[in-house]
């Protein structure tokens, strides 16, 4: 069975490659993203492996049937960048990995959480430079401050074990409240009330039409001056234009970002020697609290065996007759 698997970096292939493959399959890495000029490349594969940016709109899903494919292995929980409803009347299988290392994620966002507050990008570009004062420095304690979850699935879950191991209190949001994270002592509370009463916020939902643009001017309105924000789940959660605003006027103190919303044509290549075009992402980088990584959340070894384990079961189940981690339109 011939598998290709677009947006695959070295790392994917290192993984990929250690995993064990089971017998019959084969296995192409294409380093190009899946999109309307590369679906071609797809031709004779019966299984698209595919990653978070690459497009899988009606076009390309259309190509895709038409081309012999009829498995598309998402080497990704988020599934929001899929015409579910063509995939459907296409005939199209669609799986998932539904969870890899909640711990890489979460572990990334309370990073986020810790360089932003001891400016530790600003020291370390400092020191370098040969600057070894310490004005402009000061952070504040974690312990007893009130820490807001924004989705408590196994990522939020994770990542409010950590913020409580570190004393804070913490408030959680979520339609589906979590035994687990109410056992950490954390009080489930309507989205306002957390935004109006945590110093720090950090988003673990999903993308989906309610929470799109989850926490734009209106939302940041609600939070307390100075507050900081950090999102490591999708970018369309937030209305990135409203964050720069209120960065300006002190609405928010800090920023911590993995993902954005206009990354697709952006992360995960090399573009130091290119103008950036992105007049948005332009200037939240002027700011010097801000702090925004190319979407490395997910990126540990543990999490990359996980993904490539996951993957490869998925595929030999579907080969088997007994689809696995499906994703239902």
């Amino acid at each position: 069975m011939r598998i290709i698997l677009f947006s695959s970096q070295t790392y994917d292939r290192d993984s990929f490659l250690a995993a064990p493959v089971p017998a019959g399959l084969e296995l192409q890495f294409q380093p190009a993203r899946l999109n309307l000029d590369t679906v071609a490349l797809a031709d004779k594969h019966e299984v698209v492996c595919a990653f978070i940016n690459d497009d899988l709109g009606t076009p390309v899903l259309e190509h895709l049937a038409a081309g012999g494919t009829r498995l598309i292995a998402l080497r990704s929980a988020g599934y929001n960048h899929v015409d579910l409803a063509a995939a459907k009347r296409l005939g199209l299988t669609i799986v998932r990995v539904p969870a890899y290392s909640p711990h890489a994620v979460a572990e990334h966002a309370v990073a986020l959480i810790l360089a932003l507050n001891r400016r530790l990008h600003r020291a370390y570009n400092r020191t370098r430079d040969g600057d070894f004062s310490l004005h402009g420095l000061t952070g504040f304690d974690l312990v007893g401050k009130t820490v807001g979850v924004v989705g408590t699935g196994q990522i939020g879950a994770t990542f409010a074990k950590i913020m409580a191991g570190f004393g804070c209190t913490l408030l959680a949001y979520d339609p589906y409240p979590n035994p687990q994270v109410e056992a950490l002592g954390a009080r489930y509370v309507d989205l306002p009330q957390l935004l109006a009463e945590a110093q720090i916020i950090s988003l673990h939902c999903p993308l989906t039409a309610d929470s799109k643009h989850l926490i734009n001017a209106q939302s940041l309105a609600h939070m307390q001056p100075g507050a900081m924000l950090i999102n490591t789940g999708r970018g369309g959660l937030v209305d990135t234009p409203a964050l720069i605003e209120a960065l300006k006027d002190g609405q928010l103190g800090y920023l911590g970002l993995d993902v954005y919303e206009e990354e697709a044509q952006l992360f995960f290549e090399d573009r130091s020697d290119l103008p950036l075009q992105d007049d948005v992402l332009a200037r939240l980088l002027t700011f010097p609290n801000v702090i925004i990584t190319a979407h490395q959340a997910f990126l540990t070894r543990e999490a990359l065996a996980a993904i490539a384990g996951t993957t490869l079961a998925n595929i030999q189940a579907w080969a088997n007759g007994q689809p696995q981690n499906l994703v239902h339109g």
